[in-house]
Formats: structure tokens, C-alpha cells, sequence
């Protein structure tokens, strides 16, 4: 269920009573009428199973009396919703909450204000799902209730749900409590906003609490001085409360309700309070300490930031928890920047540093894929070299496969900032090491980069240093290993050129298109047509058609399938010349091939081709081919001709 306040729900239900539908006309859409066949077959079986006692645990508080008070044929809407929100079935409940929309647009502002708010604060009791539909659909609900100015009328259902137990019904409704109260005049928002989230924040139960932090940071902007001041008092008392996770919750907000109190609040108020979130001894609010000090510090001036908030910085790269120094290591460069240069010089990047040597994986994993955009902030590259690098070492052959797979996603990307020069001395050797990494994902990350190094030291030093290693994973024994690979040839051609490639990657592709693993073969002919889309139809016409026709003299007639499977593959790419001068000789040649196998494709083949020939090719070159093919003694044969001569004729 998700209600989270038990006195809450009885006033509720005695509230809901006092003010149930009366029999006053109300206009009945004809949208409907349609339906009014499905509503009365679900009244029966209600009245039915009350006859037997049979009471469902999903229904709404619901009375036969208060079926009794809107069985007038003008309150249809609302009856055909009481009628399927009272259905066993979870699905049909759900749905009648997502129309709520329609039906208040049939009832009209007022009779939806009187009749339809207090009846679906009956359905707050329902299932997870369904609750978690009405929250959502309030936050878009202003409109249908008359309004700005009526839309204080949704508060009061969206505290009931901000009070949930259910985590996801209760994030929700706190951002339709949020759009509802962006809405709101002022004077309304002091009026209803405000005294709703402080009854909130002064329950006496935690699920409530947990929503006012979120709602807090919200309204402190809007709110006059008196009202800020009550927030604060409220939100700061969440720091005392026994409840971890109200704790977690307000530590969680508390950098953005830092960024929104006054300067001269800022010391006197939030930091005493910033520091007892610092010693919690829960170690999820300590986590998100470290943010708030991101906060803090600019706020602060430089001064202030080393004499408050450096030493405990220092503490929480060094506390005890893992997650808090996981924590340090994932906004390491949001705390460099917050610092400013000073800090950064003299502090931070030896902290950075102890951080990559960190005992715990999960931490060094963070701070490796933090390393090049943290080594951006840094004036030079001297501290880079002196304190970065020898870390990074390392990490590329760190016992844990994540921690070398996040280095290798961002260790490229220290080769502009040190240059050509401190690349080809420190990182050159660490990209061999990653290269060839056991694991597969750390190699790719690597390959996936190459662009960065390329840009840098050239074309022919990389040639040299790297490619070894990738022709060493193109041929590896695992073929999982070499369809990885596969994929990023395009990459690789894209970033070295037409002229690299059918140097050194073209022989690659033509043995994969050889592989006896046919989803290699596949991926080969696919990445084939890739490169032809980068680098064109007369480039294709020169260096890769005339390879993989080649495979059509095959012994093996699988090699020679291949063949056909390319063409059709690559039919869209290579040009209409392309096809009449190269690719349909062979087509031709291969209608006589032995085996019925080879003969049925090339029908196939002909009837892809076809949409990208010249007509006058299609009547002298194709239709002939296809004819013969028609009087093939395999039925095959002939049912694939008969398809591709029908196409033709379409």
C-alpha cells in the first residue's frame, strides 16, 4: 500500500465522506456513452460480490453508501470510475487513473474542484502502480481545476502522497507537488504551500520528512523572510532526527539549499551544520557531505575555503568509508575547480594522487576515469609528469580488469595535454600495456580513441607502435574477440584514411569475410559496406570489390556464398557502374555454379541488384539470366527466379 500516515488516512476518509458526490446535475460527455454497457456489468458485480462479503484489498474506501449517492445517470464519469477503480484488475485500475484527464475535462472546472479531488483521495490507499499514476497525472492537473488560482485545491492530496512509504510514489509526487507550487499566485503559496511542506518536515513519521528537503530547496527562493526562516529552522532540525535515511535525504539537498540562503547565512548558519553532516556517523550522509563542500567552498571566499573547508576535504579523501572517498574521487574535478588554482596546486593533486593508489578498486576505478579531465585543470604539464603519470603506470596493469578498462576509456585523452614529445616518452608504452590487456574491453577502449594519438604523433608512428596489436586481436583464437574488433574497423578507417586502410586493413577484412564463423563473415561484410559509405564508389570499385569477387572461384562453395551475401550487403553502396561493369559478370557466371545452393541466391541476388541497375541493363542482363534460371531442375532454383522475374516486372 501506499499511504504512510495512519491518522492521516482516517481523516481522510472522514473527509472524503463529508464531502461525496450529491445528486446535483452535473454534464455528462458523450465520450462516455460507449462505455455505460461495461460500467453497469461492473456495478452488478460489485453489488454482487458486497452481497457475498467479497471486499478486495486494492478498492478505495468506498461505502455502499457512497454508491448509493452517485448512482444518478448525470454523475456517469464519475461512476464509470469508481465502477473500474474498484476492479480486481491492477491494469484496469491503472488505466482509469491515467484518463483522470478526460474525465475531468467532461465534469468542468468546478464540478472537478467539488466532486472529483476528494474521490481520488480515496485511491491513495491503492497499489504502488497505481498511486504513482495519480501522482504523476496531479503534477499536470493546474489546468483541469480552474487554474493558477485553484491550483492550491491539488496540495493537499500531494502532501498526502509526499507522505508515502513507497519510495517511487513519493519522488513523484514531490515533483508534482513542485510543478502544482510553481503555479501557485504568491499569496496562494504562502497561504497553502508553505504551512503543507512544514507539516511535512514537523511529522512525527520519517516518510515524511524525507520529502521536505527536495520541497524546501524549492520554496526558500518564493518564500518572504519569515517563511525562510521557518524552513531553515525546519530543514537544519533534519541533521538531529534518529532517522538515517531523513538524515541522508537532507544531506543529500543540502548543497542545493546552500546555493540558495543568503550570503551573510551562509557561515553563521548553514556551516555549523555542514559540519555535523561531516561527522555523522552514517557513512551515506558523510557522502553527501562531499558535495555540499563543493557548495560551500563557492560561497566562501579563498581564505575562508583553506581555513573551513580544506582540512575537511583532506578528512573525507581519507575516511574510512570507501564511499565517501569514492565520493571524493567521482567530483574530484567539481572540488579542484571549487577550490580554485591555489588549492589545486598545493592540495588537491596530491590528494588526487593518493586517491589512484587507493586500497579499494571501486575507488581507483573512479579516479582513473577522472584523470584526463582533472589533468585539464592543471596550468602545465610538470605536475602531470611529476605526480600524475607515475600513478597511471600503475593503474594499466592494476589487478582489477574494471580499473584498467575505465583508464584505457580516458588515457588518450592525456595526449594533447602533455604533447607529442611527453606522449612518445610516457604514454606510448602504457598504450602497448593496455593494448594488450587480457581482457577484451580494455583494448577496445583503447582502439576506440585512437584518433586523439593519431591527431598527435602521426599517422606512421602509430602505424608502427599500435597496429601490431590490433592485428593481433583481429586474429585472436576467441571469435568474440575478433567480431569486437570488426566493429571498429570503420572507426579506425575514418580516423586513418582510405590510403592506411588498404595498406594495412583491407587484407584484415577479406580474411574475415573467409572466417568459419558466419556471424564474422556477417559483421565483416557490414563493416565493408561502412567503409565504402566513408570512403566512396570509385575507391570501392578499385581496392575491395575485385577482393571479394574473388571469392566467387572458391572451392568451398560457403566462400562462394559469401560472395553473394556481400554483393547484396553492398548492393546500395557501390554505385550502379560498379554493379553493371563488376559485380554482374559474376552474378552471371555464377547461375551455372553446381550447386542449387549457390544458383537459388544468385535469383536473390539479382532481384536486390535490380533496384539499383539501369533498366536497360535489368532487360538485357538480368531477365535472360533469370529466364535460364526458371528452367532449373531444382524447385528452388526456379521459385527464387520466378520471385526475382516478378519483381522485375513490378
Amino acid at each position: 500500500m501506499a499511504t504512510g500516515r495512519p491518522e492521516a488516512a482516517l481523516a481522510w476518509s472522514a473527509s472524503s465522506a463529508a464531502s461525496k458526490c450529491d445528486s446535483k446535475s452535473l454534464s455528462s460527455m458523450s465520450i462516455w456513452s460507449s462505455s455505460r454497457a461495461a460500467a453497469v456489468a461492473a456495478a452488478s458485480a460489485a453489488s454482487r460480490d458486497r452481497q457475498r462479503g467479497v471486499v478486495g484489498n486494492h478498492s478505495p474506501a468506498i461505502t455502499t453508501d457512497t454508491m448509493a449517492e452517485i448512482q444518478d445517470d448525470s454523475l456517469q464519469p464519475v461512476q464509470l470510475l469508481l465502477e473500474e477503480l474498484r476492479n480486481e484488475d491492477q491494469q484496469i485500475r491503472l488505466n482509469s487513473i491515467r484518463r483522470i484527464g478526460t474525465i475531468a475535462t467532461a465534469l468542468g472546472e468546478e464540478q472537478t474542484r467539488v466532486h472529483l479531488l476528494p474521490f481520488l483521495k480515496d485511491c491513495c490507499d491503492d497499489e504502488e502502480e497505481v498511486v504513482f499514476a495519480l501522482a504523476e497525472e496531479l503534477g499536470n492537473f493546474t489546468s483541469f481545476v480552474g487554474g493558477a488560482d485553484f491550483a492550491h485545491t491539488l496540495i493537499d492530496i500531494l502532501e498526502f502522497l509526499s507522505s508515502s512509504d513507497e519510495n517511487p510514489v513519493r519522488e513523484k509526487a514531490v515533483s508534482s507537488f513542485i510543478s502544482v507550487g510553481s503555479a501557485l499566485p504568491q499569496a496562494n503559496f504562502s497561504e497553502f504551500f508553505i504551512p503543507s511542506i512544514q507539516r511535512l518536515a514537523t511529522s512525527q513519521f520519517p516518510s515524511s520528512k524525507l520529502s521536505f528537503p527536495q520541497l524546501a530547496v524549492f520554496a526558500y527562493p518564493k518564500a518572504n523572510a519569515a517563511e525562510r526562516e521557518q524552513l531553515r529552522t525546519s530543514y537544519f532540525a533534519l541533521f538531529d532526527c534518529e532517522s538515517n535515511p531523513v538524515r541522508k535525504e537532507a544531506s543529500l539537498h543540502f548543497g542545493k539549499f546552500i546555493k540558495v540562503i543568503e550570503d551573510e547565512l551562509v557561515m553563521s548558519d548553514a556551516f555549523p551544520i555542514f559540519v555535523r553532516s561531516c561527522n555523522d556517523p552514517q557513512d551515506n550522509v558523510r557522502i553527501n557531505a562531499v558535495e555540499s563542500a563543493v557548495a560551500l567552498a563557492s560561497r566562501f571566499s579563498n581564505a575562508d575555503t583553506i581555513k573551513h573547508i580544506l582540512p575537511l576535504f583532506k578528512s573525507f579523501a581519507t575516511d574510512k568509508s570507501w564511499r565517501v572517498r569514492y565520493m571524493v574521487a567521482n567530483l574530484i574535478s567539481k572540488i579542484a575547480q571549487a577550490f580554485g588554482p591555489e588549492i589545486l596546486l598545493s592540495e588537491v593533486v596530491g590528494t588526487f594522487a593518493t586517491l589512484l593508489r587507493d586500497p579499494e578498486p571501486e575507488v581507483r576505478t573512479v579516479s582513473a576515469k577522472n584523470v584526463t579531465d582533472f589533468c585539464k585543470l592543471l596550468p602545465d604539464d610538470t605536475l602531470v609528469v611529476s605526480d600524475i603519470i607515475p600513478c597511471v603506470k600503475d593503474l594499466a596493469t592494476d589487478s582489477s580488469q574494471q580499473v584498467r578498462s575505465s583508464l584505457a576509456s580516458v588515457i588518450m585523452g592525456l595526449a594533447p595535454i602533455l604533447g607529442r614529445e611527453n606522449t612518445l616518452k610516457y604514454l606510448l608504452d602504457i598504450f602497448l600495456i593496455l593494448l594488450k590487456d587480457d581482457f577484451p574491453e580494455v583494448r577496445l577502449n583503447i582502439i576506440s580513441k585512437l584518433d586523439d594519438v593519431n591527431k598527435l604523433i602521426g599517422i606512421e608512428l602509430l602505424s608502427q607502435s599500435l597496429l601490431p596489436a590490433i592485428v593481433e586481436l583481429a586474429l585472436d583464437r576467441q571469435w568474440r574477440v575478433r567480431l569486437a574488433i570488426i566493429e571498429y574497423i570503420p572507426l579506425l578507417a575514418k580516423q586513418l584514411g582510405s590510403e592506411f586502410f588498404d595498406d594495412k586493413l583491407s587484407n584484415l577484412c577479406m580474411g574475415w569475410l573467409g572466417d568459419t564463423v558466419f556471424s564474422i563473415r556477417e559483421a565483416a561484410t557490414a563493416t565493408v559496406k561502412s567503409i565504402i559509405e566513408l570512403f566512396g564508389p570509385e575507391w570501392a570499385g578499385t581496392s575491395i570489390i575485385p577482393k571479394i569477387l574473388n571469392l566467387h572461384t572458391h572451392h568451398n562453395y560457403l566462400y562462394r556464398m559469401t560472395t553473394l551475401f556481400a554483393i547484396i550487403t553492398l548492393a546500395p553502396v557501390v554505385g550502379p557502374a560498379n554493379i553493371s561493369n563488376t559485380i554482374l559478370p559474376v552474378v552471371i557466371k555464377m547461375a551455372s555454379d553446381s550447386v542449387p545452393n549457390i544458383r537459388f541466391n544468385v535469383a536473390k541476388t539479382f532481384h536486390a541488384l535490380a533496384k539499383y541497375a539501369d533498366p536497360a541493363i535489368i532487360e538485357s542482363r538480368f531477365r535472360p539470366t533469370l529466364n535460364k534460371l526458371l528452367e532449373d531442375n531444382d524447385p528452388d532454383v526456379k521459385y527464387f527466379a520466378d520471385q526475382a522475374l516478378q519483381s522485375l516486372t513490378v
